[in-house]
């Protein structure tokens, strides 16, 4: 179980307002409003078909709220803590209507989140006794970010970087530009405030050298293999965070945390995590 602070929804409103209007579109739900008679009321549940790690249920709630604020809504499953198969998850209850109307929306965000939270579990317990930390990265999803990267911490997983504007990271591209590593890392230093952390990617040992001459806070180490890791992580010596990087999956993350890196950056914790099955069961009507 993990405990985690919940999003304010100030963070994810306006994105579920927007997702049900692409729903609803131009004349609203034609099935549920000609089949279910508008004084109906209804008692249901989101119910989890596999078992995983679950996120986002607040969230999901959230969509029936606001659709209809006269929906009721129990969370019966924490963020952060794992669901078996066929447990429910939340718990509804109030005008049908809204409540069919909003299923879809619903799922899709449960399901999306609970899925990045699962898969991030599934890379920390493979690392687990290395001391190395997961953490997912920028391929999110345009307009989620907040939420997938809220999935990866009840998963266990924490951050890379929220956004370009939180840290600064020296790619290779920027390398190229900007003239070289030295050339880089001093602008860098002189163009941003004191608080900002400087991390240098780097491919080979030889810019490793070269980035730690100069000084950085942290090294990412683009797609090497598990000796040059393990050499990295030797020359670096505790100057500064070292992240390993690309490529990185379930197969190969015990084998990466166990060269010593103190961070494994996955890309695919986000962009690449498949949904967890949950559905919505009307327990009455």
């Amino acid at each position: 179980m993990i405990t985690i602070a919940p999003l304010p929804p100030i963070l994810y409103e306006d994105l579920i307002r927007s997702a049900l209007c692409e729903d609803l579109g131009r004349a609203g739900d034609l099935t549920t409003d000609s089949v279910v008679p508008v004084e109906a009321e209804a008692e249901a549940a989101i119910v989890a078909r596999r078992e995983g790690r679950v996120a986002g249920a607040e969230v999901a709630a959230r969509v029936f709220r606001i659709l209809d604020p006269a929906v009721e809504t129990d969370i019966l499953v924490d963020d952060g803590v794992d669901a078996a198969s066929g447990d429910p998850l939340v718990r509804l209850c109030g005008p049908a209507r809204a409540i069919l109307t909003a299923e879809r929306i619903a799922l899709n965000i449960l399901g999306r989140l609970c899925g990045i939270a699962t898969l991030t579990r599934a890379f920390v317990r493979a690392v687990e006794g290395t001391g190395a930390q997961v953490v997912c990265t920028r391929k999110t999803t345009p307009g989620l970010r907040a939420l997938e990267k809220y999935a990866v911490r009840c998963g266990g997983g924490a951050s890379h970087r929220f956004g370009l504007d939180d840290a600064v990271l020296i790619k290779d591209n920027h390398l190229a530009v900007a003239g070289g590593v030295r050339r880089a890392v001093e602008r860098a230093r002189a163009g941003v405030g004191h608080m900002v952390k400087i991390e240098l990617e780097v491919d080979t040992l030889a810019q490793l050298e070269e980035g730690l001459a100069v000084g950085v806070d942290a090294v990412l180490l683009d797609n090497m293999d598990p000796e040059t890791l393990r050499q990295a992580v030797t020359l670096v010596d505790g100057r500064c965070l070292t992240e390993a990087s690309g490529g990185i999956d379930l197969e190969t993350a015990a084998a990466v945390a166990a060269t010593g890196v103190d961070l494994l950056s996955v890309g695919a914790l986000t962009h690449s995590a498949p949904w967890l099955d949950v559905s919505l069961e009307v327990v009455t009507g």
